[in-house]
């Protein structure tokens, strides 16, 4: 069985675009498939994340509001990272 890397991003206190950059640019290093746990203010990612997942295959496996801060777990997989060029 392969293990999974297992992420903390924290980008609370980030506006929109940022978290999904800071998720892209996690996601753009890995060499493998990971277990990433997000935590994000801004509420504009209940919107991006799931968008972003279903643009390149990835899973969310939890997603929960906890006063202002969601806490958003992903499966991201392998092979599928996203993104690979430069954000100008």
């Amino acid at each position: 069985m392969m293990s999974l890397e297992r992420i903390f991003l924290d980008t609370r206190n980030l506006l929109c675009p940022l978290p999904l950059i800071r998720l892209q640019d996690c996601t753009t290093r890995l060499t493998g498939p990971a277990l990433i746990e997000m935590k994000a203010t801004d509420p504009g990612v209940l919107q991006d994340i799931p968008m972003w997942c279903q643009m390149y295959g990835h899973t969310i496996l939890k997603s929960v509001e906890d006063e202002n801060t969601h806490e958003i777990t992903l499966l991201i997989h392998a092979g599928t990272t996203g993104y690979t060029g430069s954000i100008s």
